[in-house]
């Protein structure tokens, strides 16, 4: 088969840490590049990309290629830019197209497989102008009704697709995402206390690592975490050196709102806002937490519950999306709208040693249950079956 993967999101490969799709991507080629040396794959990058940075790409199997430009919207109308995109793909005459995400050139018709992560902006379109969600509908909307097969990150993911673009289960394929080997192994004392110097933490601390925005749920955390730190034994505060660790960029409307809370809170000293994390310092960063606090509103998988869950911390996070899916069990489910139930989880957690023990055990079992090996195996399975539909049709 002649495969090709859009990997124009793949921006900085030279990087081992990326966020959502990006990360995806990464993984997902490495992988197939790993497991399938029969298969030819033509991996389509931006010409803006540097070549030396996609040299691990680079094998027998492979054929890179670059868009002639990159900028396409900024130059010419959106439908020219996507019949551009269409020629450029259609002369590799490809037996499957996967894109990493639910777009497809409007005028693609070979045999294509989208993968869609999440549908967040149509869950809460209260969250998104008006313009952009009629955008993104139209868009999703076209790619899912002329894919031949869509991958879905979850179940959860799954059900939103069929519910919010009635699209037939049939047509769906499920495939988790995997966790990184390196979130099993140790990063040892030393590493940590490199990580906390760096970043300006001292003694025990709650950790939350992803972008700040809204759908994460940020300020209930943060009010959660006062209440926490408002118990007392006797006149003194029970969890005194205790910090929260909020740990990832701050993005759009939510970044006023958290900075003006941190700013007034009673325990600003004991909340910590590091930005972006090193990919180097993100595997102590998990190591040298208590607890890892992960209540979103919404999730399609939620990559960081199954790092965490790898290092073994006893895990909080939404009884709502993927993420009772993706914890099965292992982790402890609150509702995200309730800051009473996240306060009472994380005092829990401070206070039952034998439950962080069960939990710390089931999290590390878990997680074995997710590799990127295994994502790679079940994808090329669902490029051979969009290969065998397309042979009979």
């Amino acid at each position: 088969m002649r495969i090709g993967i859009d990997c124009r999101t793949i921006l900085n490969p030279d990087k081992e840490r990326f966020t959502g799709i990006e990360h995806y991507t990464y993984q997902l080629v490495r992988h197939l590049l790993k497991i399938d040396k029969k298969n030819q794959y033509i991996l389509f990058f931006d010409r803006s990309i540097k070549e030396k940075r996609i040299d691990k790409f680079k094998k027998k199997n492979t054929i890179i290629r670059y868009f002639p430009f990159s900028q396409y919207s900024k130059f010419l109308p959106v439908i020219y830019s996507h019949f551009l995109v269409n020629a450029f793909i259609a002369r590799e005459k490809l037996d499957v197209f996967h894109s990493p995400t639910p777009y497809l050139p409007k005028s693609y018709r070979g045999s294509a497989v989208v993968t869609v992560h999440d549908l967040f902006n149509f869950k809460f379109p209260q969250w998104s102008s008006s313009e952009e969600w009629r955008y993104n509908k139209k868009v999703v909307s076209s790619a899912l009704k002329n894919s031949s097969k869509i991958i879905s990150v979850s179940q959860s993911t799954k059900r939103d697709i069929i519910n919010l673009f009635k699209i037939k289960p049939s047509k769906i394929r499920v495939v988790y995402n995997g966790v990184d080997a390196r979130f099993f192994q140790k990063a040892g004392d030393k590493e940590v206390k490199r990580v906390k110097r760096k970043l300006g933490i001292s003694g025990d601390y709650i950790l939350y690592l992803g972008a700040l925005s809204k759908r994460k749920n940020i300020v209930n955390i943060i009010s959660s975490f006062e209440e926490v730190k408002e118990e007392k034994e006797g006149r003194k505060y029970k969890f005194k050196n205790l910090k929260l660790v909020l740990a990832g960029k701050q993005t759009g409307d939510n970044k006023k709102k958290i900075l003006r809370m941190v700013k007034h809170s009673k325990f600003k000293k004991d909340i910590i806002l590091t930005g972006y994390v090193e990919p180097d310092d993100i595997n102590p960063l998990y190591e040298g937490a208590k607890i890892f606090l992960f209540p979103s509103f919404y999730e399609g998988f939620g990559l960081p519950l199954l790092e965490a869950a790898a290092k073994g911390l006893p895990i909080i996070t939404s009884s709502t999306s993927s993420l009772p899916e993706i914890a099965d069990g292992a982790a402890l489910l609150v509702d995200p709208n309730k800051k009473k139930e996240i306060s009472f989880a994380i005092f829990t957690l401070l206070t039952d040693k034998k439950l962080v023990r069960e939990l710390s055990r089931k999290a590390k079992a878990r997680a074995k249950k997710f590799s990127w090996l295994e994502t790679a195996r079940k994808t090329l399975g669902v490029y051979k079956e969009v290969k065998r539909k397309s042979n009979v049709l």
